[in-house]
C-alpha cells in the first residue's frame, strides 16, 4: 500500500513509501482513500512549526474521503461500497471538549489520509452527502466543521445578524456559506479585490480590502452605521485581533480560529474586551454530533464547498500542492486525488 511520508520537516522531504496492507480490527472500517484536502495546519506541520516534537515519518493530511473496502468484526453500520468521510477527532463523539477527546487527531500526531488505504473507527465515520463528490467531501472534516462550530454550534448566528469573516481561506469561505445559510449579513475582508468579488459571488454582502484599508475595524463600523458586527471569524491572530475588537459590537462574539498573522502581541486592546463585554471564543473543529448536523444541513441546502485546484497523488504532485498552499493565492480548498 502506497503512502506519502513526511520524513523530515521540509516540503521536499515528502516521499512516496510502501506501507503494510492495513486490516480492519473489531469496530474498524477499511477505507480506500479517493481524495484528500490540505489545511493550513498541514502546511505548518510540514514546516515543523505546528509541533516541532512530532515523531517522523508521518503520513500527512488530517482530511480525506473514500469508499469502504471491508469492515471489521462487530461493524454493522457500513458495508463495502459506501462512500464515507471521517470525523477529525475520533474520540470526541459529543459533549464538551476534553484532553482525552482532543488526544487523537489525524495528520499529527497520528498518521493521516495521504495514502491509498487506511482503517478508521466506524463510530467516527459518516456517509458522504449524495450531492458531493470525493474531493468535495474531503474538505469537510477540519475546515468545514470548524466554520460550522464557529457560526452555528458556538456562535448561534441568527437571521439578520451581522457577521465578519476574515480572508478567503478554507475555513473563512465555509463560514461565509454557513452564515448566509443562517440568514446573516456578511462582511468579508481580503487583500485582493479579485477575491472579494468572488466572495460576493458566493453571497458576501460587503467587502473590505484590508491592504487599502488597514483600519478595517473603523470601516466595519461605517458599514454597520456605528453599531459593529455581532460575530467575527478571527483567523489572523494577534496581528488582526485589535481590528476585530474595534469592529465587534458590545456583547458580540469573536471566534478565535487561526494565527495567520502571528501568535502573540504586546498591545492588545484588552480593556475594550472587558468594557464592551466581548466574548472571545476559541474554536477547535468540533464533535461528531456537530459533524453529523453539518452534513445534514449541507444535504438539505445542497451546499457545495469551494474548490481551488486538485493535484495528483505522487511525490511531485503532493509537493506542488503544498507549495501552492504556501503561496497563499488559493481561493477555496486544495485537494489531492488518490
Amino acid at each position: 500500500m502506497r503512502a506519502i511520508e513526511l520524513q523530515a520537516f521540509a516540503v521536499d522531504r515528502l516521499v512516496m513509501a510502501e506501507r503494510p496492507q492495513p486490516e480492519p480490527k473489531p469496530g474498524e472500517v477499511l477505507v480506500g482513500v479517493r481524495a484528500c484536502s490540505l489545511n493550513y495546519r498541514d502546511w505548518l506541520m510540514v514546516q515543523g512549526a505546528y509541533n516541532p516534537k512530532q515523531k517522523l515519518p508521518l503520513v500527512p493530511l488530517s482530511d480525506g474521503a473514500g469508499e469502504v473496502i471491508a469492515v471489521g468484526p462487530g461493524v454493522s453500520g457500513f458495508k463495502p461500497g459506501d462512500r464515507v468521510v471521517p470525523h477529525f477527532f475520533p474520540n470526541w463523539s459529543s459533549g464538551e471538549p476534553s484532553a482525552e477527546r482532543f488526544s487523537v487527531s489525524m495528520g499529527g500526531p497520528y498518521d493521516g489520509w495521504l495514502c491509498e488505504q487506511r482503517t478508521y473507527p466506524a463510530h467516527a465515520l459518516a456517509r458522504i452527502p449524495d450531492h458531493l463528490d470525493f474531493a468535495e467531501a474531503a474538505t469537510l472534516p477540519c475546515a468545514a466543521l470548524t466554520a460550522w462550530s464557529a457560526i452555528v454550534t458556538l456562535g448561534r448566528v441568527q437571521p439578520g445578524d451581522l457577521v465578519l469573516v476574515q480572508g478567503t481561506g478554507g475555513v473563512s469561505l465555509f463560514a461565509l456559506q454557513f452564515a448566509k445559510l443562517a440568514g446573516a449579513e456578511v462582511i468579508v475582508t481580503s487583500s485582493s479585490d479579485e477575491k472579494l468579488e468572488k466572495a460576493k459571488a458566493l453571497g458576501a454582502d460587503h467587502g473590505i480590502n484590508y491592504r487599502n484599508t488597514p483600519e478595517w475595524g473603523r470601516a466595519t463600523r461605517t458599514i454597520t452605521g456605528g453599531r459593529g458586527v455581532d460575530h467575527i471569524v478571527e483567523v489572523g491572530g494577534a496581528g488582526t485581533l485589535n481590528q476585530s475588537i474595534r469592529a465587534i459590537r458590545p456583547g458580540g462574539t469573536i471566534s478565535m480560529i487561526g494565527v495567520l498573522s502571528g501568535p502573540t502581541s504586546n498591545d492588545l486592546l484588552l480593556p475594550l474586551v472587558v468594557m464592551q463585554q466581548v466574548r472571545l471564543q476559541g474554536v477547535t473543529v468540533g464533535s461528531k454530533d456537530g459533524f453529523d448536523a453539518m452534513l445534514r444541513a449541507m444535504s438539505q441546502a445542497k451546499m457545495k464547498p469551494v474548490l481551488d485546484r486538485s493535484f495528483d497523488f505522487s511525490e511531485s504532485g503532493v509537493r506542488e500542492a503544498y507549495q501552492h498552499m504556501g503561496k497563499g493565492a488559493a481561493f477555496g480548498k486544495i485537494t489531492v486525488s488518490v
